[in-house]
């Protein structure tokens, strides 16, 4: 049997164009914006990806959506290619439909997180 949380992430990854690790340069190339969502201390423990903006989980609505008050520079509309990393890409499959939901529909994350994608940009 399927837990309700694996269901939940299933149907949000069935919405998502995923990237995997050797394709986020490219993306980023192209001007996406990698987000990493991870917490201080996660962060601190495994390492950060100097090219990832830090948003932590809580708060990444808010500050990606150009509607908010508490939006980010970055977010200056429904076009901006969201990347969100999180440590093994659980959590960023999650978040990154949340985005989409919020009708930024290039909003995606990337397969592994931060441990399949240290690799190739650090």
């Amino acid at each position: 049997m399927t837990s309700r949380i694996d269901a939940v992430l299933d149907r949000a990854r069935a919405r998502l164009t995923r990237l995997t690790a050797d394709e986020v340069p490219d993306a980023l190339a192209r001007g996406a914006v990698l987000v990493d969502i991870r917490p201080a201390a996660q962060r601190a423990t495994e390492g950060e990806i100097s090219a990832a903006l830090i948003i932590e989980r809580n708060v990444l609505e808010w500050r990606c959506d150009p509607t908010s008050d508490a939006r980010i520079p970055h977010a200056v509309g429904d076009d901006v290619e969201w990347v969100v990393l999180c440590s093994e890409g659980y959590t960023s499959s999650l978040a990154a439909a949340s985005l989409q939901e919020l009708g930024l529909h290039r909003a995606t994350d990337v397969i592994g997180g931060y441990h399949a994608l240290k690799a190739v940009l650090n």
